[in-house]
């Protein structure tokens, strides 16, 4: 019988948690700048292990990871769904930024970070990138619709306009709470910006 509960062995390997941990050294450092050893000490894993994983290796992981908060992007949409008033909801999830602490507006969001740092690096982590965002300004389309169409949002400008000025001042944000990590200044800013959606 075979013990697989051997040291080096783990019995059960939780390939979620490796890539969230990978995540956040890539969130902090950047793709270019995070290292292999950086990735090994994040996931604790050894290079043997790490490669018969993730067999495209960095990059591999580096999707993966983006990949994950696009799943937490999805079940902000999936709750979006379910909500009597998505504009409360949208105006929720960008008031969230004024509620982080200092080294969370210093990283930014590790989406739109992706978008700028692959533009002439890797244009297929740059598109996946691209289209997490774009899959975003749909889901605020659909929910801007809906609350023109009850009543809660009086501006007649088109939804798929609304949404790509929300991922504008998503994307706006995240580089300005690196510049002014004031969580008041930051409230103050987000209100005025989402006043279009009244």
């Amino acid at each position: 019988m075979i013990d697989t509960n051997m040291k080096g062995r783990p019995s059960i390997f939780d390939h979620a948690r490796v890539v969230e941990k990978a995540q956040q050294v890539f969130w902090q450092k950047g793709f270019a700048a995070t290292s292999l050893d950086d990735l090994l000490k994040a996931t604790e894993m050894g290079s043997g292990s790490f490669y018969n994983t993730f067999k495209g290796g960095k990059k591999e992981l580096f999707s993966k990871a983006i990949q994950q908060r696009r799943e937490a992007f999805m079940a902000f949409k999936a709750h979006l769904k379910k909500s009597a008033s998505p504009v409360a909801e949208i105006r929720q999830f960008f008031m969230s930024i004024a509620t982080a602490g200092e080294e969370e507006h210093l990283r930014g969001c590790i989406i739109a970070n992706t978008v700028v740092e692959m533009t002439f690096l890797d244009e297929e982590l740059e598109q996946e990138a691209v289209s997490i965002l774009k899959e975003v300004e749909k889901m605020f389309a659909l929910a801007i619709k809906q609350a023109q169409e009850t009543g809660e949002i009086r501006n007649s400008a088109s939804p798929e306009l609304l949404a790509r000025y929300l991922i504008t001042v998503w994307n706006g944000l995240n580089v300005t709470r690196r510049m002014y990590p004031s969580n008041k200044s930051l409230q103050q800013l987000i209100e005025m910006q989402l006043s279009v959606l009244s």
